[in-house]
This record gives C-alpha cells, sequence and structure tokens, in this order.
C-alpha cells in the first residue's frame, strides 16, 4: 500500500487520509495508485460500515502535482499506457478516473471532509464521496481550465448530478474558486462544519450503528437513481427491499428499535 494514502479502522468506520502534507496532498502518480489501492481494499473488507476520507497538513488536496503532471503527460504522448489510456477490467473508469471514482464504487457510505484546498484533481476526490463536510474557510474549485484542460477524473460526471447545469459550466469555463459556504449553496457541498473530520467520524459512526444490509443496498439503489429507466428503477428498488427484508440484520433492526435497545449487527458475507 502506498503510503500517499494510510487509513485506520475504528468501530466500523475507515478513516482514510490523503498523507503528502508537505505537498498540500498533492496527486502525483504516486497517490493516484494509492487512492485507487485503498478504495479496493475497503471495498472488499466486509467489516467497514462507512468511510472518511480527508487530507493530513493544511488542505484536503491542492490538485495535480505539476511536475509530475508533465512526467505523466510525457508517458501518455510515447504510448505506454498511462493514466487516460488504461482502464480497469471492473470499472468504467480509466487510472486517473479511478482514483476520485473508486469512492463512488465503494458499497458503503463515504464522507469527505475537506479543509484548506481542494483544487481541480482535489475536489473530483471529494467529488467522489456520497457527503461532503467543508470548512467555511475551504476553497473548492473546479480549476482545470487555468492548465487549458478539462476535469478528467470523474467530476464531470459526479459534479453534474450535485448542482445544476448552468452552474457546472461557470465553474468549469472559468475556474474560479469558491468557499466552503458558497459551495454548500451550490450543492457542491452537503455541510459547512468548524471541524470537518469531527463533524465526518461523527456522521460515520452513526451510519456504522445502522443495518449494513440496508445501507449498502440504499446507496447502490440511489447511486443507479436517474441513470436507469423508470422501470428499471423501480424493479431494482423492490429487488433491493427483497435482499434484505426478513434476513437476519433487518430482523434484528425491528427488534432492537421495538425493544428500544443498541442493534448487533451481522457483517455482509
Amino acid at each position: 500500500m502506498s503510503e500517499r494514502v494510510k487509513a485506520t479502522i475504528t468501530d466500523h468506520v475507515a478513516d482514510v487520509r490523503l498523507s503528502r502534507p508537505e505537498k498540500m496532498n498533492a496527486i502525483d502518480a504516486d497517490m493516484f495508485a494509492g487512492l485507487t489501492a485503498m478504495g479496493l481494499e475497503l471495498k472488499d473488507n466486509p467489516t467497514v460500515r462507512a468511510v472518511v476520507l480527508s487530507g493530513e497538513g493544511r488542505a484536503f488536496c491542492a490538485g495535480l502535482d505539476f511536475t509530475s503532471f508533465r512526467a505523466m503527460a510525457e508517458q501518455e504522448d510515447r504510448g505506454t499506457g498511462g493514466l487516460i489510456e488504461e482502464k480497469a477490467q471492473d470499472s468504467p473508469a480509466n487510472r486517473a478516473q479511478r482514483a476520485a471514482f473508486i469512492w463512488n464504487e465503494l458499497p458503503v457510505p463515504v464522507i469527505a471532509a475537506v479543509h484548506g484546498v481542494a483544487f481541480g484533481g482535489g475536489l473530483q476526490i471529494a467529488l467522489g464521496a456520497d457527503i461532503r463536510f467543508v470548512a467555511p474557510d475551504a476553497r473548492l474549485s473546479v480549476m482545470e481550465v487555468r492548465w487549458g484542460l478539462v476535469p478528467d477524473m470523474s467530476g464531470t460526471q459526479t459534479l453534474r448530478r450535485l448542482a445544476r447545469l448552468d452552474v457546472v459550466k461557470e465553474l468549469t469555463f472559468t475556474g474560479r474558486i469558491v468557499s466552503g459556504l458558497e459551495a454548500v449553496e451550490l450543492g457542491l457541498a452537503t455541510h459547512v462544519a468548524e471541524d470537518p473530520h469531527a463533524a465526518a467520524i461523527a456522521l460515520a459512526l452513526e451510519i456504522a450503528q445502522k443495518s449494513p444490509d440496508a445501507v449498502r443496498a440504499a446507496k447502490k439503489l440511489l447511486n443507479a437513481s436517474g441513470l436507469v429507466s423508470l422501470a428499471e428503477g423501480l424493479k431494482l428498488e423492490a429487488d433491493l427491499q427483497r435482499s434484505v427484508i426478513g434476513r437476519p440484520n433487518q430482523v434484528e433492526a425491528a427488534r432492537a428499535n421495538l425493544e428500544n435497545r443498541p442493534p448487533k449487527f451481522i457483517d455482509p458475507a
């Protein structure tokens, strides 16, 4: 596992941290690899019920490391199968996209805690989460246009589902920086918090106390909403309900609720 991304798991919550604080967690090749590897590891861990994603040091993530970008661009030019070209067999995303999109692919909720800056690729990583807490003075930007680029880490797909199209276009065309407060107003973030990490951990612990079967099914269902036909969406809703109803965790949730006690759930197989 890359030292660029670290995690501890406590009470079914994985506390994942981008760990390149001396560079404000700017993304280099090792960070790309570390993000995807960590996501895949957590994806296969049945004991994890929620994930908190944050950055160490002064920022969440300052975006792509420009020195590394030049090296990666040269690799693409040489046709050596770089970040944009290579695609995983089990995902629609290429290597660059998957570092951010992997958090959407996890079966459990992912909560991003954003402080300092989330620029370019850093913002796209945060957008891959299901929920975002931001500090009021955090600064966020779809910054790729400043380098003559377009967002290419799945941000055009995730951002479009969060904010109005005209807002998405304005931010993408200008690369302007918005505060944490404005980010919530525009739909880029969910909540403002003075301590985003503490708020994210508290919510993750709350989610971890719910039936993991129901939470996983809900994320799968909501991720599909709007991307499939009405008929397919309704069928998926019914199918997922059948997959949880009457099962041990659903029965335990009902009993614990009626008996006014904390539930004791079984980790998914």
